[in-house]
């Protein structure tokens, strides 16, 4: 029986509590959190153990889930690390460059596992891709939230866009080439808004745009890659793959063209969707490579090239004049 501490038990952190209890093989032993309302909120409700001593509660587990504002990640994961705890951390991996690097290196020195919370790997309009031969050449993103306090103490870079780059990162498989990027402060004091634009060495180009000040939501991706096209919808979890017909190719709606090389025919699929709990999938892989000794599916490493590519975009940003 693993068992389980929770430092942060706000809004994302009862999120956890809940799938925590729903997973095989896993107690939660308790949790720490400094705000009374929040502690006071999950004792009645979940009937935990409250810990005021954060060490005490890391000895008497096996996983640490850190789900704290971001600027307490590289604390709270380090004394972890120290001793030899597993560690679950959300998204971004830590607050700095130098403090992510430094949690990277500890993990490698510890050899224990540690899971960055990119939870949009695990919507089920994203796993629909998995099997698919996915090369992308050319990337449009459109992440839209409307404004909510909560999470305003990072930009809209790490709170929202970082989902897209952690994404993004992990279909192309190539280096970054060049970044140029813009945005605006609209209701704080970091970007609101920002637009950017990703090149790779392979020729990839990725468009996004992502803003926490829109009257709609919006999280969508498209694809284009030789022959085929992927719109993934991920707020709504639907997923739509258009491509040239091959011979194999079943239960897809068919068409045909004409195109200046001749009739081609185009097939249209909507992959069945699984409804899946993308939270509980994330924690239960985590579980899972602890107990076979396997690799997290994103690994303290795929969190760091997320966030140091994050910090990339902000220093463009902050190098304009469209920041105020």
């Amino acid at each position: 029986m693993l068992r389980v501490g929770v430092f942060g038990v706000g809004h994302l952190g009862k999120f956890h509590l809940n799938n925590w209890k729903e997973i095989n093989g896993v107690k939660i032993v308790g949790f720490f959190d400094p705000n009374n309302d929040n502690a006071n909120q999950v004792i009645e409700q979940y009937g935990l153990k409250r810990y005021m001593d954060e060490e005490k509660l890391m000895d008497a587990c096996d996983i640490i889930d850190v789900i704290t504002p971001t600027d307490h990640h590289f604390s709270i994961c380090m004394q972890a690390i120290r001793k030899g705890k597993h560690v679950f951390v959300e998204k971004p991996l830590a607050h700095t460059i130098k403090e992510g690097r430094d949690l990277v290196n500890m993990v490698k020195e510890a050899n224990i596992k540690m899971q960055v919370g990119h939870v949009e790997r695990f919507n089920p309009a994203f796993l629909a891709i998995k099997d698919l031969n996915v090369n992308p050449m050319f990337i449009e993103v459109h992440r839209l939230a409307q404004f909510n306090p909560r999470g305003t103490e990072v930009s809209v870079i790490l709170d929202l866009m970082i989902h897209d780059i952690d994404i993004i990162l992990s279909l192309v498989k190539s280096d970054v080439k060049n970044i140029s990027a813009n945005g605006v402060a609209v209701m704080t004091n970091t970007p609101d808004i920002a637009n950017v634009r990703i090149e790779f060495n392979n020729g990839c180009v990725a468009n996004l745009t992502s803003s926490r000040i829109s009257m709609k939501k919006m999280r969508k991706m498209r694809l284009f890659q030789p022959n085929s096209y992927i719109g993934i919808d991920f707020l709504e979890k639907k997923t739509e793959i258009i491509k040239l017909k091959q011979p194999n190719d079943t239960n897809v709606f068919s068409f045909d063209i004409e195109t200046q090389t001749g009739k081609k025919t185009i097939a249209i699929a909507n992959p069945v969707i699984q409804s899946e709990n993308a939270i509980k999938l994330e924690l239960e892989s985590f579980v899972s490579a602890i107990l076979n000794n396997t690799q997290t599916v994103v690994s303290e490493i795929d969190g760091f090239l997320a966030m140091e590519v994050a910090h990339q975009i902000l220093e463009k940003i902050s190098s304009t004049s469209i920041l105020v």
